[in-house]
């Protein structure tokens, strides 16, 4: 069976996490899609910038927003390996995007339906469409051999 749509996107974000786990950081990786077109990429880089916000999400969103040279990433949608967490939901709204499609849940910190569904609460000027869960093993094993390696050292 062919790879839907989803699936295409969401091996190219897996392409970035690779990266990301090749540079020693936790292998999260992010695309952003309009029209068709990949606008902006992202990958884990917490570590190699010493910031926090570094995350595959927030790379992605800034990328797209300069191709754009707009904040607004209206009809824009997101694939990210891993459900996000609360700070980079916060930016899926703030962005506009249109649908969020990601790969492992994450039930310590995933704020897109493991422990809230930030990107669906209506009391919030925008929401997004969500679905998770795509393309899970491939994802879910990556973060599982990165952390693996890491432990044993």
């Amino acid at each position: 069976m062919p790879p839907t749509p989803d699936e295409r996107y969401l091996a190219l974000a897996l392409k970035e996490a690779l990266a990301a786990f090749d540079e020693g950081e936790v292998p999260v990786g992010a695309i952003v899609v309009l029209g068709g077109q990949v606008i902006g990429r992202g990958h884990n880089r917490r570590e190699a910038l010493g910031d926090p916000t570094a995350h595959a999400e927030l790379l992605a969103i800034t990328a797209a927003a300069n191709h754009l040279g707009d904040w607004r990433l209206e009809g824009a949608d997101i694939f990210v390996t891993k459900e996000p967490c609360p700070m980079c939901a916060g930016a899926l709204i703030n962005g506009r995007l249109a649908r969020l499609v990601f790969g492992a849940w994450d039930k310590q910190a995933g704020c897109c339906g493991s422990l809230y569904q930030l990107c669906r609460d209506p009391r919030f000027n925008h929401q997004l469409e969500v679905a998770g869960g795509i393309m899970e093993i491939e994802c879910q094993e990556l973060l599982q051999r990165f952390f693996r390696r890491r432990r044993e050292g």
